[in-house]
């Protein structure tokens, strides 16, 4: 099977990684991306700015394979838009790795070659195949980069749409909207909106809402929360040592404080109705908010593991992530700092070969940081080398967020945990100024 090329999903930030260092390593990669351009997930969010600065977008391999072609780093204190890191880096990235990335080409399975997820006779001695709709691809191992954009979590408070919410579908999005669209502008200035969500997309959106509410007279925001209080939700502030990410938080403390955004706290939707003035959203308790012209729901998104029914995964029944690494990342046990590096250990699954890496790899967790993906995937192409010494190295130092939250404090209706494995949570910071996760 060294033959064999080994099969990146997404050609985003961390699946051209990967691919930089199966280069770097003398194998053949070959990255199949849905999108007709590189990054075209990070692409829908364009116009957001990163709290991560270039010095920790750029993955080292990747910067090597680029610096054989005259590339020049950008400034590495810069922070940059999804625009930017697409056309500056994950562009120019696509085209040194030439025709190792197809474009338009969408995995719909993943299986061992004449064996379904069942079969254990002879398994171990049959490669992987990567099937698109009239292809197949035999590989040697499959890293799965794909994501998770593709599935945002609904509205409704228990993980599946509220009542309503698919019929009123043409009012509700699910992504951090362009408000410099003029088009997009037209459509919130002046409006009731509600906000759903308490990670950094949803403070990215209640900033850009205030300054549209400055603007534009009028409009109003209401931010819902399923925890029972605020606690932590403007993250760390002057502790975190992504100053940006402080800074975004103290942004959406402000304005709060300053009368743009009104906070209804332990509020999961059950349904919503039409009415005559917009949209009515009820709670699981009854409450019914003021109608709203238009609701943003960012509540996470969620894997889809469909089309790797037919390889044996073990993953965590509540994250849907690598079981190894759930315990890292799971919001309901700590939300202390950052996740500790990882790599192939944590990330090898039953199905030999077969890996998910980057945001896919979190399952349904929170927050993740380019850098890890940049740490996941150099660990696991070495893995695949056979280097099983530096796949078990770390060489990476991620920066703390401030934020130590206790046992299911992230969506505890009641807001009655506290401590847990961190001690108390950090009070938010209520003056001072200024991304989805990266």
């Amino acid at each position: 099977m060294a033959e064999l090329p080994v099969v990146v999903v997404g050609a985003g930030p961390v699946g051209l990684a990967a691919a930089a260092h199966l280069v770097e390593r003398g194998s053949t990669p070959l990255v199949l991306e849905a999108g007709e351009r590189a990054g075209a997930a990070v692409r829908q969010w364009h116009h957001v700015r990163l709290f991560s600065r270039w010095a920790e977008l750029v993955d080292p391999a990747a910067e090597r394979l680029l610096a054989s072609t005259g590339w020049q780093a950008p400034d590495p204190d810069y922070h940059p838009t999804g625009q930017e890191w697409a056309a500056r880096y994950l562009q120019p990235l696509a085209e040194v790795l030439g025709d190792r990335v197809r474009f338009g080409a969408r995995v719909v399975g993943v299986a061992r070659r004449g064996r379904d997820r069942v079969v254990d006779a002879g398994r171990d001695r049959e490669p992987l195949t990567v099937h698109l709709a009239d292809e197949r691809i035999t590989a040697r191992a499959v890293v799965d980069a794909s994501g998770t954009w593709s599935g945002p979590n609904p509205l409704g408070g228990d993980g599946l749409p509220a009542i309503g919410e698919r019929a009123a579908a043409a009012h509700i999005g699910y992504r951090v909207p362009d408000l410099d669209d003029p088009a997009v502008r037209s459509r919130f200035a002046g409006e009731r909106i509600a906000v759903a969500g308490s990670g950094h997309s949803a403070l990215t959106a209640l900033v850009a809402f205030a300054e549209l509410a400055t603007a534009e007279p009028g409009t109003h925001v209401t931010w819902l929360l399923r925890r029972g209080r605020v606690g932590d939700a403007f993250g760390g502030g002057d502790a975190d040592q992504l100053p940006a990410r402080g800074a975004l938080g103290r942004r959406a403390a402000a304005a709060v404080e300053a009368g743009h955004v009104r906070i209804v706290t332990g509020f999961r939707t059950r349904a919503v109705e039409a009415a005559a003035d917009g949209l009515v959203l009820v709670a699981d308790d009854g409450r019914r908010l003021d109608p709203v012209a238009e609701v943003v729901a960012l509540t996470g998104f969620r894997p889809d593991l469909s089309w790797l029914s037919e390889v044996r995964l073990d993953l965590d029944p509540v994250l849907q992530a690598p079981r190894a690494l759930a315990p890292l990342v799971d919001p309901n046990v700590h939300s202390c700092g950052t996740v500790s590096p990882h790599g192939a250990r944590e990330l090898t699954q039953p199905e030999p070969g077969v890996f998910l890496v980057g945001m896919k790899s979190y399952g349904r967790a929170p927050t993740f940081l380019a850098m890890t993906g940049y740490e996941q995937v150099r660990s696991v192409v070495a893995a695949i080398d056979g280097d099983q010494a530096a796949a078990g190295r770390v060489e990476l130092v991620l920066p703390e967020t401030g934020v130590c939250g206790g046992a299911g404090v992230v969506d505890d209706p009641a807001g009655a945990a506290d401590g847990g494995c961190c001690g108390a949570p950090v009070e938010p910071v209520a003056v001072g100024v200024g991304r989805p996760q990266d």
